[in-house]
């Protein structure tokens, strides 16, 4: 698949500490995929950061909902909510990108999460579906029109990503051996099937 350097974005998805291992919410082998990215990183002339970024006491922690356990879920206002452990939380070292990734490229970085009533998975929308990061106006203020999606988690904030890219009328593509996911209760193959019906391409690797 060739790059096209005034059409393609490298959107680099959370790939903080707390996501890797050791990290409040590792995903497993997250670390590995930093030297792919890096590489990948050198290929595109336009390269995007998302980082999550949650208020401490936000409501999508499982300790913010008494008597309920991370992974549970809840009913927000919304829809459904996946609880979790906390995470990311603001300044803090695991919201922190990882130590290794080369981040210097990056001409945005999109902090989500950072509402403390709803949770952000997509870096294009709030889960609400509705509020807007404000990625897809920078994108098309830049002219682009492809989207490559790597990083932390396949399954969740790089599948969001990808099915909302499409609803913003880009071309999607996620590279699998820049990703790592969590599986949840199915949720790899529900994103697959998510997201070949939303129209998203995967490829195994980008030579």
């Amino acid at each position: 698949m060739q790059i096209k350097a005034n059409e393609d974005l490298l959107l680099i998805i959370d790939v903080q500490n707390d996501f890797c291992p050791g990290g409040a919410l590792a995903v497993a082998d997250g670390d590995a995929v930093v030297p792919v990215i890096n590489r990948l990183s050198g290929l595109f002339e336009h390269v995007v950061l998302t980082q999550d970024w949650h208020p401490a006491g936000h409501s999508s922690f499982a300790s913010s909902h008494p008597g309920k356990a991370p992974f549970e879920s809840v009913a927000m206002p919304y829809g459904p909510q996946t609880l979790w452990p906390e995470h990311c939380i603001q300044g803090m070292p695991g919201s922190a990108f990882h130590a290794d990734l080369a981040t210097d490229k990056a001409q945005m970085i999109i902090r989500k999460g950072f509402r403390r009533a709803i949770d952000s998975y997509s870096a294009f929308f709030e889960n609400d579906k509705t509020t807007p990061t404000g990625l897809g106006g920078y994108l098309r203020e830049r002219g682009l029109k492809r989207v490559f999606l790597v990083g932390l988690a396949t399954d969740f904030c790089v599948h969001y990503s990808a099915v909302d890219a499409r609803r913003f009328g880009f071309d999607a593509v996620v590279i699998d051996n820049a990703c790592r996911g969590i599986d949840l209760g199915g949720s790899m193959a529900a994103a697959q099937a998510q997201g070949a019906e939303a129209g998203v391409i995967r490829i195994a690797a980008l030579a």
